[in-house]
């Protein structure tokens, strides 16, 4: 491949960012390995997170790739939406997140968790109707919100998270995903009221409103360095559960920025200068303080211009097995097991190495077994639907993309340190958990 395809003439999104062309799924895959390599540390290990003391405290690398998964689920759902009717959209969205998900927490409660109590305890003597037992797990957590971490109070002893924390914890990653179901809901009430169409400007309206809370929660925070304030109301959704403010600001930024991106994608230029002063401001906010007034926004348009600009090989990373939500969702209760055998006990490089090929194994067959059969389903339609007109049939059957039916991933963890939380998912989720 040669260096021309790296750099090739400039364009707008509309034009570099179609079909299969880009390399959403090789990036989508680099976030979701990330999410594993930076737990490692804080999971296996140690309780020290190295990215909070590169970045000044301010993030992490798995909390910056469940940004990125947010980021890359909003241009990639906001435009499944415009392809078809809410019924389709519905049913995509469902298949991409809900099949890989019901199994990994069966998987979890009726599988891993007995072999755990096995280990601990010797016997599932109260293992099956402890008060947060496998069932409550299974039906506590089934609509992507995390109600119940933690399975017949398991993994608090044996683990160096369950020790640090006196928490019992299987699946710490699963919580964004109701932040990511969330902003899928938007975009359908977004999309089927007409807003998308007809009044576009809202959205640029939304995106600034929560940037300028952002820039407050700053202005508020004792400096410019470090974490912004990590408070705010809580609310309970129906069926998702409960989520906080200052999430949902934050991650609705980053999806928001998405969706603008696919709204103005004939407006947005892929400019390499731009890249490089965005790659600036990023590397900067990171050493220097200022990350989620500076850096976000500017690494939401690195990403993409990645996605442009990487070579055409990168094209097919992804393009057909999206092992990325797999990896997303089984990544932490891998790593919990490989802590309870005390394999951080060989060091850091071990534990990683072991986490990344474990967590690989689980997404291998969850994509193979479960995300594909499934989503092989993304075309049928019941048989007793009404016959729709002939010019609305095209929606049907929308153009084959790299983005419309993979996960966002979304990905994240219960959280590890005092940043963490704010955000380590995802997912993301199309080619996400999209």
């Amino acid at each position: 491949m040669s260096w021309s395809s790296f750099t090739r003439s400039r364009g707008s999104l509309e034009e570099l960012f179609s079909g299969r062309q880009n390399s959403v799924g090789f990036i989508r895959l680099g976030l979701a390995l990330a999410v594993v390599l930076s737990h490692s540390r804080p999971l296996g290990v140690s309780e020290d997170n190295l990215g909070l003391q590169l970045f000044d405290h301010q993030t992490d690398v798995g909390t910056m790739s469940v940004y990125g998964f947010f980021v890359l689920s909003g241009l990639l759902i906001t435009r499944s939406s415009r392809r078809g009717g809410i019924g389709r959209y519905a049913w995509h969205r469902g298949l991409r997140i809900f099949p890989g998900l019901w199994v990994c927490l069966l998987v979890t409660a009726f599988v891993v968790a007995p072999l755990v109590a096995m280990r601990e305890n010797g016997t599932l003597n109260g293992f099956w109707h402890h008060p947060q037992g496998p069932f409550d797990y299974a039906r506590a957590n089934w609509w992507t919100g995390v109600r119940q971490y933690g399975i017949s109070d398991l993994l608090k002893t044996t683990t160096p998270w369950g020790e640090r924390t006196g928490a019992s914890a299987f699946n710490g990653s699963l919580w964004s995903l109701a932040y990511e179901m969330l902003c899928y809901i938007g975009v359908g009430i977004l999309a089927f009221t007409g807003v998308f169409g007809r009044a576009r400007r809202f959205v640029l309206f939304l995106t600034l409103v929560t940037y300028l809370y952002m820039l407050d929660d700053y202005i508020k925070a004792s400096g410019w360095s470090g974490p912004p304030n990590q408070t705010g109301s809580v609310y309970t959704v129906p069926l998702i559960g409960e989520l906080r403010m200052d999430f949902l600001v934050y991650l609705g930024f980053l999806f928001l920025l998405g969706t603008c991106a696919e709204l103005y994608k004939e407006r947005l230029k892929v400019n390499d200068l731009a890249a490089a002063v965005c790659a600036v401001a990023l590397g900067g906010s990171l050493l220097f303080g200022g990350f989620f007034v500076l850096g976000l926004p500017a690494y939401a348009y690195l990403l993409l211009w990645l996605a442009i600009r990487l070579p055409k090989w990168f094209h097919r990373i992804g393009s057909r097995n999206d092992y990325s939500y797999g990896i997303y969702i089984y990544g932490f209760l891998a790593q919990q097991i490989l802590a309870m055998y005390d394999i951080g006990r060989f060091g850091f490089a071990a534990f990683a190495a072991l986490s990344v090929v474990c967590t690989f194994a689980f997404a291998f067959v969850s994509w193979h077994l479960v995300e594909k059969p499934a989503l092989g389903l993304k075309h049928w339609t019941p048989s007793f639907r009404f016959k729709r007109p002939s010019n609305a049939a095209v929606a049907d059957d929308p153009p084959k993309t790299a983005t419309p039916d993979s996960p966002e991933p979304a990905l994240a963890m219960a959280p590890v340190n005092g940043t963490a939380s704010r955000r380590d998912a995802p997912g993301v989720s199309e080619k996400e958990p999209s």
